[in-house]
């Protein structure tokens, strides 16, 4: 092993030691089923971002007994580094960061080749990849489980094409995940990654959120903690109104494209911002997508646009218009807390990669048809009681009087 190759791993073993500290829930679990080894003899095959947080639930997967197989969901968030540790621990990486389009494909294709009994997926790329160029590997594949908005998306188009051939269960959906890592992980990543790449204040501005999913509350609210002037744009009339009466102001994007100073894009759709909004925003605009493609912010046509492009910062591009405006694109105008951060506080990954170790585990005992399916309630509000418990916080349960009054229809 040469100097370099040691630091690497070194740097990467800090980083998960780190993480590991904050994450009781994955260590309550791994605890708990560590000696049975209920993954003994399996495959899993994960695409995931691959850094430090998820290395914990790697590592934890690993130690119930799986082969572990993964793919950087994002060229820009894999961290060598995290693979490096990774790879020392047993666990097989195909990734590395900055790789192109056809080597992420190609890292999709050498984990499904390992002939996998479960996949663990971050925008459902894996799962797209295995039915539509691995076919004949579905017959031996128990099912798997998607932790995003988007994937879930995807996963349900696909069942209702009938192209999904086993059962996925939508990790995203599971109030452990959704009401904490959407909200609450996106809602401070994402600034903390805005604050980094660009040293800007906040306070003062007026920031553009697209789109007012959970993701886009959780943006919206920490930029109005920030000091920001909040703008929301909407498809959805009964976003558009919940946004109102939180208290932003809501127009259309073609509007507030010539009023902020930040757009963050939350909607998961295809060509958000685009040619008429970069021609009327203000110089200096900032453009930054907390979704997970890379396709919210239109970049062909930014630079159809634009009459010189450079790297004013380390990934910060800039895009000088023909009549001398320039606007600023974070990260490559890919998932900017992950591109461009850290990602979700380790806090809130211990409730996601909690809700995916179980969902392995529960498909394990479980056969299921073809199809999405929630994550069972009793599991998620397990790790909802856990995460309590690790915090030192007792609630009330119901009293079986109250369980039976609740259950019946008689007063």
């Amino acid at each position: 092993m040469t100097l370099k190759d040691h630091e690497l791993l070194a740097s990467g073993e800090r980083k998960i030691s780190w993480a590991w500290r904050y994450m009781p829930v994955l260590k309550e679990l791994k605890a708990r089923h560590q000696a049975e080894r209920p993954l003994e003899g399996r495959k899993l095959a994960c695409c995931l971002h691959l850094e430090a947080k998820t290395a914990c639930l790697l590592l934890a997967l690993k130690d119930l007994g799986a082969q572990v197989f993964a793919a950087g969901s994002n060229p820009l968030s894999t961290q060598d580094d995290v693979c490096a540790a990774l790879r020392e621990r047993g666990v097989t990486v195909h990734s590395r960061r900055g790789m192109t389009a056809d080597e992420y494909v190609e890292n999709l294709r050498r984990c499904l080749m390992e002939g996998p009994d479960f996949i663990i997926d971050d925008g459902a790329d894996m799962v797209y990849v295995l039915h539509s160029e691995m076919p004949h590997l579905l017959k031996d594949l128990k099912g798997g489980c998607e932790e995003t908005t988007t994937g879930i998306k995807r996963l349900k188009a696909m069942h209702r094409e009938g192209f999904l051939k086993i059962p996925m269960i939508a990790v995203n959906d599971a109030l452990s995940k959704y009401l904490f890592d959407n909200r609450y992980g996106t809602g401070q990543s994402v600034w903390d990654a805005i604050s980094r790449l660009t040293n800007r204040i906040v306070a003062g501005s007026t920031v553009v959120v697209v789109g007012y999913g959970w993701c886009g509350k959780g943006v919206a609210r920490r930029a109005q903690g920030l000091g920001a002037r909040v703008v929301v744009t909407e498809v959805d009339p009964h976003k558009a109104l919940e946004a109102h009466m939180d208290g932003f102001s809501v127009m259309p994007l073609l509007e507030a494209a010539k009023v902020g100073d930040f757009f963050i894009t939350v909607t998961g759709n295809t060509r958000v911002i685009r040619s008429e909004h970069f021609s009327v925003m203000k110089d200096g605009a900032i453009l930054a997508n907390a979704g997970h493609f890379d396709v919210e912010v239109c970049i062909p046509d930014l630079e159809a646009l634009s009459r010189s492009v450079e790297e004013s910062r380390p990934n910060v591009r800039s895009y000088r218009m023909e009549d001398g405006r320039e606007l600023h694109l974070l990260a490559e105008g890919r998932l900017v807390n992950l591109a461009g951060g850290d990602g979700h506080p380790v806090e809130i990954m211990d409730l996601s990669f909690s809700s995916q170790l179980l969902s392995a585990l529960f498909l394990v005992d479980n056969p299921m048809a073809p199809g999405v399916y929630p994550m069972p309630l009793q599991l998620d509000e397990e790790i909802a009681r856990l995460k309590l418990s690790s915090l030192g916080i007792a609630i009330d349960r119901l009293t079986e009087e109250q369980r039976l009054y609740l259950e019946s229809f008689r007063e």
